[in-house]
């Protein structure tokens, strides 16, 4: 993946201020790897060839599909699929160990995980060095609404790599303050939601709590969840 096209400058990341920054980000690098995947790069041999040995996961295939042409996604299963035949049905018969192998290694890698876990890195490490540097971004840092449980496990473990003893501990504990004043916050949430089903709440005030389900799988696995209901759903 060449430098240029995943070069996001760390400040319009934390400019909106809306949910974690660290997600942002990491939707920012997919959405331009996906578009340089189904575009310019189909016609690099050596992006292809990249392509072709470590395939995509469920994940990012369905990214791709997303947002490429159909053409462009086919030309990419067309070379993938004849690299996965070459790996599990090679020449001669080899031994059901070494296919299972050859199987089991595919799905172990993905080109975009790969890609995306070497760019953040990256641009966490720039944006633990603007923290160090630059006031007025320690100060928009500050403001975010939240960090969330996996992204915070990574800043955390980048940032005691990275910062002197004496900028780390600040650091740390302006992080712990915006993930888990939200988790307070959430927890809340989600026991009123919770009391709502209670009879003697019919017709009371949700307040936030309506979509707290949600919003507590998004802090757990920095992801949307698939699914959604109505707030007074039943289960079926």
């Amino acid at each position: 993946m060449r430098e240029d096209i995943c070069s996001i400058p760390v400040n319009d990341v934390f400019l909106p201020k809306e949910g974690c920054p660290f997600c942002r980000m990491r939707d920012m690098l997919e959405d331009r790897m996906a578009t340089y995947i189904t575009g310019a790069a189909m016609m690099e041999p050596d992006v292809r060839m990249e392509t072709n040995r470590l395939g995509f996961c469920r994940e990012h295939f369905a990214q791709i599909l997303k947002r490429g042409s159909r053409l462009s996604v086919a030309l990419i299963l067309e070379s993938l699929l004849a690299e996965v035949k070459k790996e599990v049905f090679p020449e001669g018969k080899p031994s059901a160990k070494k296919t299972a192998a050859a199987i089991h290694a595919r799905q172990e890698h993905c080109f975009f995980c790969e890609s995306l876990e070497t760019n953040t890195k990256n641009l966490v490490r720039n944006t633990l060095k603007l923290w160090q540097s630059d006031p007025e971004f320690r100060r928009l840092y500050s403001e975010q609404p939240y960090i969330c449980l996996p992204h915070y496990g990574m800043v955390l473990e980048a940032a005691q790599k990275q910062l002197p003893k004496k900028e780390l501990a600040a650091f740390e504990a302006e992080t712990a303050q915006l993930t888990g004043a939200y988790l307070t916050e959430l927890s809340g949430d989600v026991t009123h939601f919770c009391r709502m089903f209670d009879y003697r709440n019919a017709g009371g005030d949700w307040g936030n709590s309506k979509d707290a389900i949600e919003r507590a799988i998004f802090w757990l696995t920095a992801r949307e969840p698939d699914a959604t209901q109505k707030a007074d759903e039943k289960n079926r």
